[in-house]
């Protein structure tokens, strides 16, 4: 197994476009790193400059101890698993898993050893005789991996490879990558534009946006500490509730003024906006769980609004409401009495409140 080097990697197409720009990143041997980003920010080209199917337009890729720029893909000891799958049909599953094998001419008993254990790893025992077309969707995909595997590569390079699935299969897969990565002790690349594959496989992930990496962090550190209005919005389902809002002070502390109504932060994060942003507008964002339902005795920190839409979980609500012109939800308990039309004063957890620069969405404190 090998870690990555990638240094101020670009790629340019002959239009002119800018895919990715000044790509910086350090991956551990081991690591599980995951590219996550909307459509069209860049993490699949970068996955496949990675692998060599993309040329890079500047900057350097190591592989290892060894600069890998102009190398060819097969020699850069890599295995890629597609969201395709891209088995040879007229193949069972055996023959498909070792034919990687069979083209580099290891000898016969190895590949059966190899292929048996890989089947082994991937519960495929039972379907090695099967053609493609015989198995399900899940079973396809496992079938890719294990022709990765077999090659013992030194990097998995992964390719949104559960979107073909449905929503049950693709939560039953992640486990299984997730076994997967702990078994084999390899590095994995993997993309996915599901930020819930992301923060549940990821050891790292890097946050994507039109071709920039926007940050680089662990999954709590990604939800706890966004360091753009971008991340914050990305990262976290339902996403994060933001509103403008006017800083003002109050007793050496900071209000942040959402129309009639007043947050008052607590003294942390007031050191840090009133330092530069008093009488500013800024951005103030909350998660949904860190909304809530207020009793009566509550008077501070507390917005009422009427719910417009209830979503119910199972075990737990969203409560969606307007609040100056703003959508807003709340994530709340099963039990709760409010309804479509009732005003709820909702109350809002001031330590998990985040405040973002309105002009440049940096983050001003988290």
């Amino acid at each position: 197994m090998a870690g990555l080097s990638l240094k101020n990697i670009c790629k340019v197409y002959s239009n002119g476009f800018e895919a990715v720009k000044d790509f910086n990143l350090e991956i551990e041997d081991k690591e599980f790193i995951i590219f996550v980003g909307p459509s069209g920010c860049g993490k699949s080209t970068t996955l496949r400059m990675i692998a060599g199917l993309e040329e890079i337009s500047s900057g350097e890729l190591k592989i290892g101890d060894r600069v890998v720029n102009d190398v060819e893909p097969k020699d850069r000891d890599i295995a890629m698993v597609f969201q395709n799958y891209a088995l040879y049909p007229h193949m069972n599953v055996f023959d498909n898993m070792a034919f990687s094998l069979k083209l580099r001419k290891v000898p016969k008993a190895e590949i059966e050893r190899q292929v048996r254990e890989a089947a082994r790893i991937l519960d495929l025992e039972k379907l090695l005789d099967r053609k493609p077309k015989q198995l399900s969707g899940g079973q396809r995909q496992r079938v890719a991996m294990g022709r990765a595997i077999v090659r013992n590569p030194k990097v998995f390079l992964m390719d949104e490879p559960l979107s073909n699935l449905d929503a049950k299969l693709r939560v039953q897969m992640r486990t299984e990558i997730a076994r997967l990565h702990e078994r084999l002790g390899a590095t994995i690349i993997y993309v996915t534009h599901d930020q819930t594959e992301a923060m549940t496989l990821g050891t790292r992930i890097v946050v994507m946006r039109d071709g920039i990496v926007q940050q680089v962090d662990t999954p709590q550190n990604l939800y706890n500490k966004p360091c753009n209005r971008f991340v914050a919005s990305f990262i976290g389902s339902p996403q994060m509730n933001f509103f403008e809002a006017v800083c003002e002070e109050q007793d050496k502390k900071a209000v942040l003024k959402i129309g009639n109504d007043r947050i008052l932060l607590p003294e942390e994060k007031s050191r840090a906006l009133l330092d530069g942003y008093k009488g500013k507008q800024v951005i103030m964002g909350i998660r949904p769980e860190d909304v809530y339902e207020a009793d009566a005795a509550e008077t501070e920190n507390v917005i009422e609004s009427e719910v417009t839409v209830y979503e119910l979980l199972g075990a737990e609500v969203y409560l969606y409401s307007d609040v100056q012109g703003t959508n807003m939800i709340a994530r709340v308990a099963a039990d709760t009495t409010a309804k479509v039309g009732s005003k709820v004063r909702f109350g809002f957890d001031t330590e998990k409140i985040h405040v973002f620069d309105m002009d440049t969405e940096k983050v001003i404190t988290n």
